[in-house]
């Protein structure tokens, strides 16, 4: 898988397709799978400044949709795992998540939980739409301020 993963990324390179790979990897990052995709928006941008926003956009709806794949592999996994169900750990984050409902999918942009937080929303069987919402409006954030950071951390490159 790992190789797969980097012939894909290889023959995406930027700057040769440029908002097509943003979308493919920022797509892939927000899946279950380890990868992130801010460097690659960085890249871009860093290479081409007239494509912050489309850059941003395109990332930020790639990274959304990988987030509704997740949510709707959960959704397939309620089913399917119920395991843990009883674990003190399982109980404290469901009553989290069933308070916060889908504005807890803000938090899908956060690294290490970001991604399976979207699949437990799904399990929970919590609407989709607003979900996604929140899910590309913590996105869309978490894009624009780490590319801005970068930006200023490496402003001459």
């Amino acid at each position: 898988m790992e190789v797969w993963l980097n012939q894909l990324l290889q023959s995406l390179a930027l700057p040769e397709y440029g908002l097509s790979t943003i979308f493919v990897v920022a797509f892939i990052s927000a899946t279950l799978l380890p990868l992130g995709s801010e460097p690659a928006v960085f890249g871009l941008i860093k290479l081409n400044p007239h494509l912050f926003w489309p850059a941003i956009l395109v990332a930020t709806v790639g990274n959304t949709l990988g987030g509704m794949v997740s949510w709707w592999m959960g959704l397939g996994a309620h089913k399917a795992v119920d395991r843990y169900r009883d674990s003190p750990t399982h109980l404290r984050a469901l009553r989290w998540l069933e308070r916060l409902g889908p504005r807890a999918c803000f938090f899908a942009f956060l690294p290490v939980v970001g991604d399976p937080l979207c699949a437990v929303a799904g399990w929970l069987k919590m609407p989709l739409a607003p979900c996604a919402a929140y899910m590309a409006a913590g996105k869309f954030a978490r894009y624009v301020v780490m590319t801005v950071a970068l930006l200023y951390v490496w402003p001459n490159g």
